[in-house]
């Protein structure tokens, strides 16, 4: 609806959350020692559910342009990316570089699962197409969910695959669940159809788009003597790195600021490897737009308070 996503309705799989679909598609393609490449640093639920399942998964890096496509390892099975607003990052992937993907995968026989989970929150320029769209051989498998834009209770996502894949898929389901809420489902597909998501999704974007500006505001006052925000135009949290030449202990500076009630991550918890970038992921989707400075003096104090 709100992407250019080519499918019918016999391509979407209805699941409960993005999280059930990353499962689902490891159960129909990847078999035990299976290579599954996942972006670096990256999204830690999906990176667990993989190695979960038996598969050697293999960490990636990411540039401004989005995964580092040459270093790919040669026998990935499975890439997992999030090409619009990469996690926890920000970076969206040039065109240049998906074109570079959906290639690897044609040459390399493998699939991709585009998490495409904050795309409706985008305010600066019109989001790039979807892999999906611009894949032309079924190598794209699409990743959707309703926890960013409605509520992570409903247990409410889905998948648009390949013709090859759904049977797979299918079968996998049975084995797990069956079927999901189909009175859930029913209200949701109303919702749509009615045109409230899309009236929902207009006023969440303001909200969202004056949070995210007065977060990077408060970021660049109160924190901007040790991070950089990097550039993001998506999504309900922004990622502070921590500028050249700095040394600060962040995973002290974080529990001290979550026990003063802030909370925030560090980059370094979504890196399966030693090199990642050191920095934090700050989260503005339950945060008023007036405690936001506020909660930035908190962790700001805890910042200062760590300094090595």
């Amino acid at each position: 609806m709100f992407r250019a996503v080519r499918c019918g309705p016999d391509d979407v799989i209805v699941t409960r959350g993005a999280q059930q679909a990353f499962d689902l598609i490891a159960r129909a393609v990847i078999e035990p020692g299976a290579v599954v490449a996942v972006e670096d640093p990256g999204y830690p639920p999906a990176r667990r559910l993989f190695e979960s399942l038996g598969a050697d998964v293999v960490p990636v890096p990411v540039d401004a342009e989005g995964v580092v496509v040459a270093s790919l390892p040669p026998g990935a099975r499975l890439v997992y990316v999030t090409p619009s607003h990469q996690f926890p990052l920000g970076t969206t992937m040039s065109l240049r570089r998906r074109l570079e993907l959906i290639a690897w995968c044609e040459r390399h026989d493998a699939l991709v699962i585009e998490d495409d989970y904050d795309s409706e929150f985008r305010f600066t320029e019109r989001p790039l197409d979807p892999l999906q769209s611009l894949d032309r051989t079924g190598r794209v498998v699409y990743v959707g969910s309703f926890s960013k834009t409605m509520h992570p209770a409903l247990r409410l996502g889905f998948v648009v695959a390949p013709e090859a894949l759904r049977d797979g898929l299918a079968a996998a389901r049975l084995v797990t669940d069956w079927h999901g809420d189909p009175v859930l489902e029913e209200a949701m597909a109303t919702f749509i159809e009615r045109g409230e998501l899309a009236r929902h999704l207009r006023r969440t974007r303001r909200r969202y788009r004056q949070r995210h500006d007065t977060l990077v505001a408060a970021v660049e006052s109160h924190l901007g003597e040790w991070f950089e925000p990097l550039p993001a135009g998506a999504g309900l949290h922004i990622a502070a790195r921590l500028r050249p030449g700095v040394e600060l202990r962040l995973e002290e500076a974080a529990r001290a600021a979550a026990r003063e009630g802030v909370a925030v991550n560090t980059l370094a918890e979504m890196s399966a490897s030693a090199s990642g970038p050191a920095g934090l992921a700050l989260g503005y989707g339950l945060v008023s737009e007036e405690d936001i400075a506020e909660g930035l003096r908190v962790l700001a104090r805890c910042v200062r308070a760590s300094r090595q």
